[in-house]
């Protein structure tokens, strides 16, 4: 993980908040991190130093007042990890794209997370230049008209860039007030059936705890509508992976909430929005190292179906992303094996039947998804799964 990006979320949280994790603090991850904060704006101050990340104005020293509270979900930065940056995408309701001020722009990673986030539909998008305090004036605008010849004609056109130094907190405050113009909290409806993504699911149990102390299995997503409740019965789809006659099968699971917490506090009710914990009476061995990811969450009876193989409606990009030669999309041939991502849940796909713009893909891993969710279409390239394409299911 960029050390850029780590110091960035700390600026913004006061801590590098992964709590189940020790490898992140390390860099050296292939997961998703992830840390909540809350924004607060000083009545006393001006714009943009009246924004903050804690209660107390670090101007003024008088009280801030609450806006807020938002999650951050961290994708890793390198390209080879293509699919567990798109699943994080896939809880998004907007991105801060970081774009190192001391390097060329734009780097292979940075092409590639530009290209996660339309895949997956991100309409709001920040892009920081970060390191300005490592970088003369001179080398920063040379840097920012770099960024800006990047993101011609692209979704991130007309995105607003800050020059921040994560490090020395420079221009934190600015951030904040774009993340409050540009970021804006979606409306949810919380009269529908909950549901929710899970990108990570947890043992917590200690090596040496005794039986009668295990607690359950923990589950970390994003509610994406509706609201669950302690002690609300569960159907965890497509679930556990189970081989049938050499083929692999989905079983789903039911299980009830026994704990929920929001920002590392306890709560009654989770609602839509933000990063939540769940959890849960499933055997622990089932939700450990992220057994679960991909995998839905809603009332039974409630979630969409289970699929083991996708129609889709489908459109393939000009250029490989994140090809430093520029190489062409080749067309999808009948029979080629596919990376597909689907929400949070990776797959491959195997074409069985392609047109202009159409494709079937029978699954390796079935998924569960509606109709008219969009998928992002990968192709093995030079030992790396590199991102050529889109498409929504449309059966």
């Amino acid at each position: 993980m960029d050390h850029g990006k780590t110091t960035l979320v700390q600026a913004l949280t006061g801590q590098w908040a992964s709590r189940h994790s020790e490898e992140l603090k390390r860099g050296i991850t292939i997961k998703l991190g992830y840390a909540d904060a809350a924004i607060y704006k000083c009545p006393s101050c001006d714009d943009p130093e009246c924004y903050c990340v804690s209660k107390d104005c670090p101007k003024c020293g008088g009280e801030a007042e609450l806006q807020r509270a938002v999650s951050f979900v961290d994708a890793p930065g390198h390209e080879i990890l293509m699919a567990t940056m798109l699943s994080g995408a896939a809880v998004m309701d907007g991105a801060i794209l970081v774009i190192a001020a001391n390097e060329q722009c734009p780097q292979p990673q940075t092409r590639e997370h530009l290209a996660a986030i339309e895949a997956v539909g991100l309409r709001n998008l920040i892009i920081v230049q970060n390191k300005i305090d490592l970088v003369s004036q001179e080398d920063a605008l040379k840097n920012y008209g770099q960024i800006k010849a990047f993101i011609k004609g692209s979704i991130a056109e007309k995105a607003p860039i800050v020059p921040v130094s994560a490090q020395q907190e420079i221009n934190i405050d600015l951030l904040v007030q774009a993340m409050e113009r540009h970021l804006p909290t979606p409306e949810r409806d919380s009269s529908l059936s909950p549901r929710m993504y899970i990108i990570r699911s947890f043992d917590v149990n200690k090596p040496g705890t005794m039986v009668e102390d295990i607690v359950g299995g923990v589950l970390g997503g994003s509610i994406t509508q509706g609201s669950f409740r302690m002690g609300d019965e569960v159907e965890i789809r497509p679930g556990l992976p189970t081989r049938q006659k050499n083929k692999i099968k989905m079983r789903e699971l039911f299980t009830e909430i026994t704990s929920l917490h929001v920002g590392g506090t306890a709560v009654e009710e989770a609602m839509p929005g933000g990063l939540a914990g769940v959890g849960t009476m499933l055997d622990p061995s089932l939700t450990k190292s992220d057994g679960l990811v991909g995998s839905l969450v809603g009332k039974p009876g409630t979630l969409p179906p289970v699929l083991e193989k996708l129609v889709l409606d489908y459109e393939l990009f000009e250029n490989v992303v994140g090809s430093k030669e520029g190489e062409k999309v080749a067309r999808v041939a009948k029979g080629e094996k596919l990376l597909l991502n689907v929400g949070t849940a990776k797959t491959m796909g195997d074409v069985v039947e392609i047109k202009k713009s159409a494709m079937e893909a029978s699954l390796s891993i079935p998924v569960c998804a509606d109709t008219g969710s969009r998928v992002a279409i990968s192709r093995r390239m030079g030992g790396r799964w590199r991102l050529i394409g889109v498409g929504t299911i449309s059966g």
